[in-house]
């Protein structure tokens, strides 16, 4: 980890999963308080067993949780997810839950709120580079509800320190979409390679959000990627090599649903990370997917 500031010694992570179980292990293992909320009860039950001090099991846009939480807690980090459920999902999930978050907040003493956003707010194409003022407003109605939950953030006037983190393709220990993807090719991948694949291992997200609830950096938006977006092809090609297995073949014609609703292809963008690099005193350990995946491998 990049930042060697003092933890807070209390956190509260809501949407405790993937990225959120990394966090509270890393924390719980130099004795910071940590309390967490999650929808799922075998997922709280894997929290306990990891020894944290406080799992709640609620929806978090429900407002009972509110009077479950026993502790008082410096730091909130808000890593949910959608869950499931189209766009109404989105808004449950991401919303409404930021909402009833910053509601409970009030009656907190809290130094510093973490939400992680994600790149697919941005709408960029044609390979230019993407930066946090880049224009977002024609992102998609599942990106318009991600920007106005940071929206809510950053409206908060009694939370000076808050930060949202825009998180770029996620993977990692129990992640790794695009290794499968090589694995069960045989020998075609459906869609474009043409495109830049923007990631982040999830050891990286963890070490960000350390950084932002132990710095001093100025609350606000920040793009978090690794230093090298690589085409889709190139990464998948060195994975199949890595493997010992054909190098993959792309047929644009098999393209899902989903992504023809968007147009059929995938952006083609290279996300920044110059800012968070700069104001966070934060590097990625995987500066690219060729370090990442070396582990997973």
């Amino acid at each position: 980890m990049a930042n060697s500031h003092k933890l807070p010694d209390s956190v509260i992570i809501f949407g405790c999963g993937y990225v959120g179980t990394a966090l509270a292990r890393y924390l719980r293992a130099r004795g910071v308080r940590v309390g967490a909320l999650t929808r799922n009860p075998e997922q709280a039950a894997a929290l306990r067993e990891l020894g944290l001090d406080e799992v709640v099991v609620a929806e978090l846009d429900a407002h009972e949780w509110h009077t479950r939480v026993v502790g008082r807690y410096q730091a909130v980090v808000n890593c949910v997810s959608s869950g499931g459920g189209g766009l109404a999902g989105y808004r449950k999930s991401y919303l409404a839950g930021q909402q009833s978050i910053l509601d409970w907040a009030r009656s907190q003493s809290i130094d510093s709120y973490v939400y992680t956003s994600s790149t697919s707010v941005y709408t960029q194409d044609g390979g230019v580079t993407v930066d946090e003022a880049v224009d977002t407003s024609g992102a998609p109605a599942t990106g318009q509800v991600l920007l106005e939950s940071e929206a809510l953030l950053a409206a908060a006037a009694d939370l000076p320190n808050w930060y949202v983190l825009r998180l770029a393709g996620i993977y990692g220990p129990g992640r790794h979409y695009l290794l499968d993807q090589v694995r069960t090719a045989r020998g075609e991948i459906p869609g474009r390679g043409d495109y830049a694949l923007n990631m982040i291992h999830r050891e990286d997200i963890v070490a960000a959000i350390v950084a932002v609830i132990t710095g001093s950096a100025p609350a606000g938006i920040y793009n978090i990627a690794d230093d090298t977006p690589t085409l889709k092809a190139e990464v998948l090609h060195y994975l199949a090599e890595q493997l010992g297995l054909p190098a993959p073949v792309f047929n644009p014609e098999n393209v899902s649903e989903r992504l023809r609703r968007r147009g059929g292809r995938m952006p083609h963008r290279f996300i920044s990370n110059k800012k968070a690099r700069k104001a966070l005193d934060w590097c990625p350990k995987f500066p690219s997917f060729r370090e990442g995946y070396a582990e997973l491998l």
